[in-house]
């Protein structure tokens, strides 16, 4: 059988390595389906029930394997709904591949049915956009797009017309009039880690080792580098700081790590670095500013693969460009071990303070059922090896804090856009990507009910993913970021009572259950992680517990108390849940 286009970008896509593609088809790619069902031994099509998924599980399989991840919609609307999954890949530097169909270049401009000109569509979320409009331009383009995605941890994108998929793949349908000719490459690339200059190592120890309070602050650019991430900082006595996508470098009970930063960080981490003289920062532009030392405060070294992301929160005494793991090796052996351990010491005692007080959240006895103790029922019976991944809103506070990092756990949730609903369809992609692991996807009921039918795609692929709703009936996050500008909440809730998603999981063919007592949990909670395929646990807790700051600021609580003057509801139930609160952080 002649090979057409579509075939030539499934082959192609399979000499990259490249074995899964997640999407929903149409008569947009039609030719592209052709391509994949011949190529079908060797490339898997995922198939879902929005494309928006489709493209959060492109980015979520990128996230969890550092390879491409590839994702495929029609034109037009098909290719529109994609874009929210990515802009996630693009705001969190993971390389993704998007294929979009596109009307028959003979009606373009015409203002056809679908006709959605999706290169200008994708300008600014692709650093590759291409549409094809010539068989010679294959498959060296699809080459050059991948390169793109992997070397720029970014989005390329792909439009393909309907005449020129289904065209034969070594048609030349044009004279050739200019010098050049159709473009020749192949499908390999040369990536070895960025190796830093000695000069800049030499300048970076000169900073570190004249300071006396040096804290660490390490994002996910130092995955892969725990170990020597743990013995700089045992050299120069310092505390690791950890941003929230970073939270799987270093285990959280580690005694060195005092945890997260920010809105959802600890006190202990936000103190350091209003204390600090000397900030190390590793593969983050950890973008809160607020939560960083304060302009002349500090010495600041960063170690950064993208030059781009040098500088751009803080001036950078001494920039490094390079892989974090070759930097930090090479910079040890350039250390002394600092003698005074009194910064590290007085932080250690702060966060053994912290972890007492968390735990002390993690209450059976409390009505309604606290949502830390649901995240930390999933922490106490998850395996050492599972991965959790998670929606954008309150629970991303309690998995912060409640979702302990050991073993080889990891975590991951959508870092800069914070989108909501990238939960689900992470845990689907990263079940196929390792599927004898542990996946657990804990979410939210506002994110779960945006993409929930991908909760059938589980099913139908038969994944042993786990859904764990954190069901509060309301948009929790959005409900504590009104009031904490002073204003009541306002549209925020759904009306009484919560929805039972576990009766629409069971009517899919899965294990489920619904949990309204504490004392259901933990058993409701092993039993999904006992069960050998798809299983959901919907559990409903304490709509009014707020999800407060590890370090609460006088115009916060200013603000806090204001928006309850101006009629804040539920008002009693709120002060209630911040008293008991208090007092178990005073039992503490």
């Amino acid at each position: 059988m002649q090979e057409i286009v579509g075939e030539s970008l499934a082959r192609r896509l399979v000499e990259w390595g490249v074995d899964t593609v997640f999407g929903l088809p149409g008569d947009g790619i039609n030719g592209l389906m052709e391509g994949f069902r011949r190529q079908r031994e060797k490339l898997r099509f995922v198939l879902v029930h929005h494309e928006e998924a489709a493209a959060f599980m492109a980015t979520g399989y990128a996230k969890a394997t550092g390879r491409l991840g590839v994702c495929a919609a029609t034109s037009g609307p098909g290719a529109i709904h994609l874009l929210n999954g990515l802009y996630d890949a693009k705001l969190d530097h993971v390389p993704v591949l998007a294929i979009t169909g596109m009307q028959e270049t003979s009606v373009l401009g015409a203002h056809y049915q679908q006709e959605v000109h999706t290169t200008h569509l994708y300008q600014d979320v692709a650093g590759y956009n291409l549409m094809i409009t010539n068989p010679q331009q294959m498959p060296a383009v699809v080459d050059l797009a991948i390169r793109h995605a992997l070397s720029k941890r970014t989005v390329a994108h792909l439009t393909f017309p309907n005449d020129v998929q289904v065209a034969p793949a070594a048609q030349d349908p044009y004279r050739h009039v200019s010098p050049g000719k159709p473009p020749m490459s192949a499908a390999e690339m040369c990536q070895p880690p960025l190796a830093p200059h000695q000069q800049e190592l030499v300048k970076a120890a000169e900073v570190l080792k004249a300071g006396r309070k040096v804290a660490m602050l390490v994002g996910i650019g130092a995955r892969g580098a725990r170990a020597e991430v743990l013995a700089v900082a045992e050299a120069l006595a310092s505390p690791i700081v950890k941003t929230l996508p970073g939270k799987q470098v270093v285990p959280d009970e580690h005694p060195l790590t005092t945890g997260g930063l920010g809105l959802l960080g600890t006190a202990p981490s936000e103190e350091l670095m209003e204390e600090c003289d000397t900030l190390l920062m590793v593969g983050t532009s950890f973008p809160y500013g607020k939560y960083l030392p304060s302009p002349g405060q500090a010495k600041v070294v960063q170690i950064e693969v993208d030059p781009s992301l040098l500088g751009m929160r803080l001036p950078v005494d001494a920039p490094v460009c390079a892989d974090a793991r070759l930097a930090l090796r090479e910079l040890l052996p350039m250390l002394t071990h600092h003698p005074d351990r009194s910064f590290l010491e007085k932080y250690q005692r702060k966060m053994d303070g912290w972890r007492s007080e968390m735990t002390r959240l993690v209450d059976p006895e409390r009505v309604p059922i606290a949502p830390q103790y649901l995240i930390g029922c999933i922490d106490a019976a998850a395996a050492d090896d599972a991965i959790l991944t998670c929606d954008s809103g309150t629970i991303a506070t309690w998995s912060a804090r409640h979702w302990t990092i050991r073993g080889d756990r990891e975590f991951y949730l959508s870092g800069n856009l914070a989108t909501m609903a990238p939960g689900l369809p992470y845990a689907i992609a990263m079940q196929h990507a390792y599927p004898g692991r542990q996946v657990i996807a804990y979410v939210g009921d506002g994110g779960f009910a945006m993409l929930m039918a991908e909760f059938l795609t589980a099913v139908r692929h038969e994944l042993p993913i786990k859904v764990v709703i954190n069901n509060n009936n309301s948009y929790g996050q959005i409900l504590w970021e009104q009031i904490i500008l002073g204003y009541p909440e306002y549209a925020v809730r759904h009306r009484q009572p919560e929805a039972d998603f576990s009766s629409w999981a069971r009517g899919c063919g899965a294990f489920a259950i619904k949990v309204t007592d504490a004392k259901a949990v933990p058993g409701a909670i092993r039993g999904a992680l006992a069960h050998p395929g798809p299983a959901l646990v919907d559990c409903d807790v304490n709509p009014n517990e707020p999800p407060m700051p590890g370090k609460v600021k006088y115009e916060q609580a200013k603000n806090f108390t204001e928006a309850f003057l101006r009629g804040q509801p539920h008002k009693v139930a709120t002060l209630a849940s911040v008293a008991r609160d208090k007092i178990n952080e005073l039992r503490s």
